[in-house]
């Protein structure tokens, strides 16, 4: 098998640990022989979704979020295609939140998104940052938040939160919940890097991007994971 990532403008959208993310389900493709590809894409680059399996994206300041918007509101025909067609996207804070309807700043400054998520996020004076636990359907999600932004999911629409907080401020810092799924489109606030301490997370995006891809039920083969779940227990203790 073969897996071909997109990595959404790595020299903009890449703080807190993000690119890690890639490293990740690199080496957890190939400990399993699984081929792997990653081609990066920033600012008006040539873009063809149906050369991809999976599209990571990460954080990054005001500034970058701006540039990066602009450019995403270029290729948002290609990316709403891609998502039909269950693309898988793993979207880090700001691009996470460009992925929504809009950003608005400190400034008042309303950066378009493009409306995949249906969610919007509008800046506060509360700085949301230390180490966050997500509770899922049947595990945890372990992570570092750092951010100023409030996000709110449209709770009537199609788009759901990735999971409810135990642990730090999530999207909002009010309703408990953290990051968005639409579809196989994932969003979080967890930098850290995510994927590296949460590892059956990391296996569930290959095993969606594959099964996409080859159109049938992929077993991925165990790991041993041993070091990963001593990363993850460990961040579920810290304050």
């Amino acid at each position: 098998m073969h897996l071909r990532i997109c990595h959404l403008y790595p020299d903009l959208m890449n703080i807190y640990g993000d690119r890690g993310n890639i490293l990740s389900l690199k080496n957890r493709c190939l400990w399993r022989g699984i081929k792997v590809t990653i081609k990066n894409i920033s600012l008006n680059n040539k873009f063809c979704p149906e050369n991809f399996d999976f599209f990571f994206a990460g954080g990054g300041q005001d500034r970058q979020q701006g540039l990066v918007g602009k450019d995403l509101q270029k290729k948002k025909g290609l990316i709403k295609k891609a998502v039909n067609n269950n693309k898988v996207f793993l979207l880090i804070c700001g691009t996470y939140q460009l992925f929504g309807h809009y950003f608005k700043t400190h400034t008042n400054e309303k950066i378009p998104g493009i409306g995949i998520l249906d969610l919007v996020t509008i800046a506060s004076n509360q700085r949301k940052i230390g180490n966050v636990v997500v509770k899922l359907a049947t595990n945890t999600l372990v992570g570092f938040e750092n951010h100023s932004g409030n996000t709110f999911i449209n709770q009537k629409g199609t788009t759901k939160p990735l999971g409810r907080i135990i642990k730090g401020f999530g999207n909002n810092g009010k309703d408990k919940t953290e990051g968005a799924i639409y579809k196989n489109v994932f969003g979080t606030y967890l930098h850290g890097s995510l994927l590296p301490k949460n590892p059956h997370f990391a296996d569930l995006l290959i095993k969606l991007a594959l099964e996409n891809r080859y159109e049938k039920k992929v077993n991925l083969k165990p790991l041993d994971d041993t070091l990963e779940w001593q990363a993850h227990n460990f961040a579920k203790k810290l304050p």
